[in-house]
């Protein structure tokens, strides 16, 4: 599909895998971007997963017909993008890889490739014609060697209007979702896309919010037209939107809502859960997002708790300890870097309290959480003494959210 004069779209759709990287669910698939820079000289930039190689060497065929391919760009090693490299190189034997010195290193040591490989560095460039490759390094985005490529054509169109410039961003600004016919965000409904931005941000890249701030200030004062992501929609009306999301989830900032998790077994805990949420919103708050730990899958959790400031969370205690799957999430919203959230607990037990320690003493050690309201700590059932803590509780988490928003 054609983006841009020079640029094409030759990836693929896997509506086939039900959990990306074997963690994350995809409801809606997934796509493997890859674009075809067809100048004087030919640039693939990025491949796809290697179990789509015959779509994808049919989609390049249907553009170049029997043209070689001369370089590689590859932004990003990871194997759902770079799985064809050695199939590539079987049917264009003479074509150079262009990556950065960790790049290179991964290329032999994933697929035992010693081949033509030209090595860059931040602000090096290329001309393949009238195109010009400009290579911008942006390690830890979420690998290593992980970089982007800005194209910008020399000269102006017929019309006189200059060229558009396009980001080849690797897994930046990318989304969970297959491509349902189109692939430019203009010629398609973006709606879907969005909460699956911020599902894969913070699952994948949540971790490192400071390289993604240091990859935009690299990328600032540049005037980018179409972002060319490899997961998701090519953004072209969106590009302000897309990059204030990352924007914003890479500093941790939030908006007013409240996040209520809980651990139950018999439905005692959830009962507690059910009357905070109720009071905060009588308080006001209607951003609240209630979910039982074992049945939602941590995906999405996590999405809601880097969109929303507020976090309650509460569990059975287990074994003289936490509940196994409550355990299993402080750890992955701790292993994230999360910041720049409140905190509420409660828990139950029936002759031994641990759960409501074991969740304040994570926050202590791992998460740093500022803390508002008490902990409610139900003994065997809901009295009406712990309907009226839940419910201050649910209060006391509504109350701070509104007045921060009303500074």
């Amino acid at each position: 599909m054609k983006i841009t004069e020079h640029i094409h779209y030759v990836g693929v759709n896997d509506r086939q895998k039900s959990l990306f990287e074997g963690l994350w669910p995809l409801p809606n698939g997934v796509s493997y971007n890859s674009y075809l820079i067809v100048d004087k000289m030919i640039t693939l930039v990025d491949t796809v997963e290697v179990s789509f190689f015959a779509q994808f060497i049919e989609n390049i065929h249907e553009i170049i017909g029997d043209r070689p391919i001369d370089y590689l760009v590859i932004n990003h090693m990871e194997p759902d993008h770079s799985g064809s490299l050695a199939l590539i190189k079987k049917y264009y034997p003479d074509i150079t890889l262009i990556g950065n010195k960790k790049t290179g290193e991964m290329v032999e040591g994933f697929y035992g490739l010693n081949t033509a490989f030209k090595e860059i560095k931040n602000g090096d460039f290329i001309e393949t014609g009238v195109v010009r490759l400009s290579f911008v390094l942006t390690p830890m985005i979420h690998w290593p060697e992980t970089m982007m490529t800005l194209a910008t054509t020399l000269q102006a169109d017929d019309s006189g209007q200059d060229a558009p410039t396009l980001l080849f961003s690797g897994d930046a600004f990318g989304c969970f979702g297959a491509l349902n016919g189109g692939v430019v965000d203009k010629d398609i409904n973006c709606e879907t896309f969005w909460l699956e931005m911020t599902r894969y941000y913070s699952n994948i890249v949540g971790k490192y919010g400071t390289p993604v701030q240091q990859a935009l200030k690299k990328l600032a004062g540049t005037n980018i037209d179409y972002i060319c992501s490899t997961h998701g929609p090519v953004w072209n009306e969106h590009v302000g939107r897309v990059v204030g999301i990352y924007d914003r989830l890479s500093r941790y900032e939030t908006e007013p809502g409240i996040v209520i998790c809980y651990g139950t077994m018999y439905g005692n805990t959830e009962r507690m859960a059910e009357h905070i949420a109720r009071a905060a919103s009588r308080a006001g708050v209607k951003n609240i997002a209630l979910y039982n730990v074992s049945t939602t899958h941590h995906s999405y959790i996590l999405r809601d708790i880097f969109r929303y400031r507020g976090l309650i969370v509460g569990a059975p205690t287990y074994n003289n300890g936490l509940y196994h799957e409550m355990d299993v999430l402080l750890s992955e919203i701790a292993s994230r870097n999360v910041n720049n959230h409140l905190l509420g607990v409660f828990g139950s037990h029936t002759w031994s309290s641990k759960a409501v320690a074991a969740i304040e003493e994570w926050n202590g050690q791992h998460l740093h959480f500022e803390q508002v309201g008490a902990s409610v700590d139900m003994k065997q059932g809901l009295s009406d003494d712990v309907r009226q803590q839940c419910e201050a509780l649910g209060t006391a988490m509504a109350e701070r959210l509104l007045s921060e928003a009303a500074e």
